[in-house]
């Protein structure tokens, strides 16, 4: 086959039968997304006409690839809470994400995809580290950058054939070999094909410079910061196949530290849990992948296999090395397991406070104790004043983050032996064990005072919020009511507190103890 030139190249791609298409519904969002009259109404409307995809977008909402703290139930407040790009970038993900358990025309999907989404997940990790918006748009970017690498496997297959042989021979790079046998690489390709189905700019151009990301020379920082984090994922992807994965995770180390900002403790995080992240990421998607090998597993493997090279080829036999690592990682890998496990069942997975059940149980102990001890045990019911309003001014977005740092002053604020819980919502309680009433609406007024006091901050954007605060107390041998009943005081004496004009204190009793705003 003679060489084309690129645009030759681009031109027989998109009119090739083997080009991968967009379903109705996802093409229509990307263009209705670009006109500035849509409204979330729109795009809700849009999604509920396939049935099958809005059962998918409800299943991920509301798994742990989000951790919201309540149940999402329409695509309307799917859609409400997560925001335009959020939507669009789950949408296609669903579109792109079906692996074919087949190889066709040598191509094989299921390990393409799988690949992509390890990319795909890593540069969402990253995004996060950084603390940046939108970072769906950053897992799309990711899972999409080597499109262009399908795109021509299945419009170009024999010439296709020839560049991963000659990869698979050498040092080569494979933009390289594609330009030197077809005529364009898969940047090129798979950057101009999105472009081609209305992408926006902040897709189309990490594709397009994934590889050499100092390339993008536009006026957009969330772009060139999205140039960069799809770089970093393919550059750690690249450790999962490679013969030396300690240089790749080196580069991949100095980068995201020169380049993000991003310090070694995050780091470290992001390696150690990447791989978890990635075969939960497969399940919430619904998709089949093998196990994932950390990459503390892939750097040991590596370097058990570099001990042996001057074994002979029996001694070097790669599942008896890959079993004594795995030996040697796995009481590690099961006590990381234990403690996540541990956390998902007691904490709440956006205050990280202690979660509904675990309260519910810790107050049963405690009343059981003060029985025992003839002491008193407190609750304190607290809700957040006009955190509704606080949520539809400056989006939820802004609202889990006060959420984060109000939970974060409270547990810093009480004894060790306390307990601060969400209850629900904007909704939080404490539990005071050997405490009166009168010294748990005390605590109540300094945390009350605190709150008021307190400077939220979000991207350089300042908040601030106040709380209504409800108490009552329990002295088990002494009082004819349970627990139940002390929650409900403590309820009662919160809604007298929202009654007469929040961020207040009142003790439950007969005679409604006010504490000043």
């Amino acid at each position: 086959m003679a060489k084309q030139s690129q645009e030759e190249v681009l031109e027989f791609v998109l009119n090739s039968s083997e080009l991968p298409t967009l379903s109705n519904v996802a093409s229509r969002l990307i263009t209705i997304t670009s006109q500035e009259e849509t409204t979330i109404n729109d795009i809700a409307s849009l999604i509920s006409k396939d049935m099958s995809l809005s059962t998918k977008l409800l299943r991920v909402v509301n798994s742990a690839f989000y951790s919201f703290p309540q149940q999402i139930g329409t695509i309307h407040q799917a859609a409400s809470i997560l925001g335009t790009n959020a939507v669009r970038s789950l949408v296609l993900s669903f579109s792109f994400l079906k692996p074919e358990q087949m190889k066709s025309n040598g191509f094989d999907y299921a390990a393409f995809w799988e690949n992509s989404l390890f990319e795909a997940v890593t540069a969402r990790m990253l995004m996060t580290a950084v603390d940046a918006e939108d970072s769906e748009e950053g897992f799309v970017a990711s899972l999409l950058q080597n499109l262009g690498v399908m795109v021509l496997s299945r419009a170009y297959p024999a010439p296709y054939a020839e560049v991963d042989k000659m990869l698979a021979s050498g040092d080569y790079k494979r933009s390289d070999i594609e330009k030197q046998i077809i005529g364009a690489d898969h940047t090129y390709i798979g950057s101009e094909v999105v472009k081609r189905w209305g992408f926006p700019e902040t897709l189309v151009a990490p594709i397009a410079y994934h590889h050499h990301p100092h390339k993008y020379t536009g006026d957009s920082k969330k772009i060139k910061q999205l140039c960069q984090i799809v770089h970093l994922s393919d550059m750690l992807s690249k450790a999962r196949r490679s013969k030396s994965p300690e240089e790749h995770v080196t580069q991949f180390r100095r980068r995201a530290k020169q380049k993000l900002n991003i310090n070694d403790r995050m780091l470290e995080k992001l390696l150690d849990e990447v791989h978890t992240e990635v075969e939960e990421t497969a399940k919430f998607f619904n998709i089949k992948i093998t196990h994932q090998k950390s990459i503390a597993e892939i750097l040991q493997i590596a370097n058990a296999e570099l001990s042996v090279l001057n074994l002979s080829y029996e001694q070097m036999n790669r599942e008896l090395v890959e079993k004594t690592v795995k030996l040697e990682l796995m009481t590690k890998e099961l006590e990381k397991k234990n403690d996540f496990l541990e956390k998902l069942a007691h904490i709440d997975g956006l205050t990280e406070a202690y979660n509904h059940r675990y309260f519910q149980n810790f107050l049963d102990k405690e009343i059981n104790r003060a029985d025992r001890n003839e002491s008193n045990v407190s609750v304190v019911m607290i809700d957040i004043d006009n955190f509704k309003s606080f949520n539809d001014t400056y989006g939820h977005q802004i609202g889990d983050q006060v959420l984060i740092q109000f939970s974060e002053q409270f547990r810093n604020a009480i004894r060790e032996y306390d307990l601060f819980a969400r209850y629900g919502g904007e909704e939080f309680v404490l539990v005071l064990p050997d405490t009166e009433a009168d010294q748990a609406g005390e605590v109540a007024e300094k945390l009350r005072a605190m709150i008021a006091g307190y400077t939220f901050t979000h991207e350089r954007e300042t908040y601030h919020i106040t709380a209504s605060f409800g108490v009552s107390s329990i002295n088990p041998p002494k009082d004819n009511f349970g627990k139940n009943e002390l929650i409900s005081r403590a309820d009662k004496a919160l809604y007298e507190s929202k009654k007469k004009g929040r961020n207040g204190v009142t003790i439950y009793s007969s005679k409604k103890k006010w504490f000043g705003r």
